[in-house]
């Protein structure tokens, strides 16, 4: 097959290349690109899944590429394709904002997108990131929470995205890596003085932390066992003196002088700069945990959600 760039003039082609494409077939073929089924495409689209297959083929005839891998369920963008998506995804996008996903001219604003996960990731790393999006139109409905229900209530139906901390099992949900974070040991001046700093921690190990408070986000101290575990290598054998299920309150109470506690580096980045925090440990391998941008795959027919989901890759995963 002989390969043709939109901007090459020749039989079926115009100058201009893509302004001479009929917008509905690339409107469908981002809505295959983006849900990987012609079927959930045509959910999304209110088409029928042959006129989606037709308006496809047509779409290949026109620009004499392939731009879609036929497999057993579902299918796989060809090399192409990536490079068509990247080219549209935002004028596409836009314009669906003002015209409506089908531009049959209907200025209803779109549903408002419900996105889920944990408080401080929200908080600190996804929020500040939407802020455009809320600009150009988009509406947030926004629920902190744990990954375990929050998947539960993904797969009902209640939410369009969650940020999970661990990626689902099956293949139910579909879920890409959207954000890693590393753990840090942390504490007040005050107690980093009176133990002796990092170097007594370098030279004792957490041996170093007897008689200092711990500040935990759960009672089973889950980050801090992590941490003792991959770090220091051995078993945490303390109980916590203070739980909270909000990391940020412990960042706050430990910046207060109540203790110690093992935080994501994001969340009290602010607070080491200022000297609030003293990072007691600073290891060659620092345990990291990914964070996964996860949805049902064709489950939303607002193409908000898609415009969401790929801001989101862009800016938080590759900033």
């Amino acid at each position: 097959m002989r390969h043709r760039d939109f901007n090459e003039e020749g039989e079926g082609a115009q100058p201009g290349g893509a302004a001479s494409v009929d917008l509905n077939l690339l409107r469908t073929f981002l809505a295959v690109y983006r849900t990987g089924s012609f079927t959930a495409a045509a959910r999304l689209l209110g088409l029928s899944q042959p006129t989606v297959t037709t308006q496809i083929r047509t779409l290949e005839r026109q620009l004499d590429r392939e731009l879609f891998q036929r497999l057993a369920r579902g299918v796989a963008p060809a090399p192409y394709a990536d490079e068509l998506a990247s080219r549209i995804v935002e004028p596409l996008d836009a314009l669906a904002t003002i015209t409506g996903p089908g531009g049959s001219g209907d200025v209803s604003p779109a549903e408002p997108v419900h996105l889920a996960g944990p408080a401080e990731l929200l908080t600190h790393r996804v929020m500040p990131a939407l802020a455009p999006l809320v600009d150009r139109g988009v509406r947030l409905r926004i629920t902190p929470g744990l990954t375990e229900p929050l998947l539960a209530e993904l797969r009902a139906g209640r939410y369009d995205l969650v940020l999970s901390t661990y990626r689902p099992r099956g293949r139910a949900l579909a879920s890409v890596p959207l954000v890693d974070e590393e753990f840090v040991l942390v504490t007040a001046p005050a107690w980093a003085e009176r133990i002796g700093g990092p170097a007594r921690l370098t030279a004792d190990g957490p041996a170093a932390l007897h008689g200092v408070p711990l500040v935990a986000y759960a009672e089973d101290v889950p980050i801090v066992r992590r941490y003792w575990r991959h770090v220091f290598g051995r078993r945490l054998v303390r109980h916590p003196a203070v739980t909270m299920p909000d990391l940020s309150a412990v960042k706050a109470a430990v910046a207060g002088g109540t203790g110690f506690s093992v935080l994501p580096r994001y969340l009290c980045s602010a607070e080491l700069a200022s000297g609030a925090l003293v990072l007691l440990h600073d290891p060659d391998d620092p345990p990291i945990n990914t964070g996964f941008l996860v949805q049902r795959p064709g489950s939303s027919g607002n193409p908000h959600v898609a415009l969401v989901r790929d801001h989101l890759l862009e800016i938080v995963r590759d900033g």
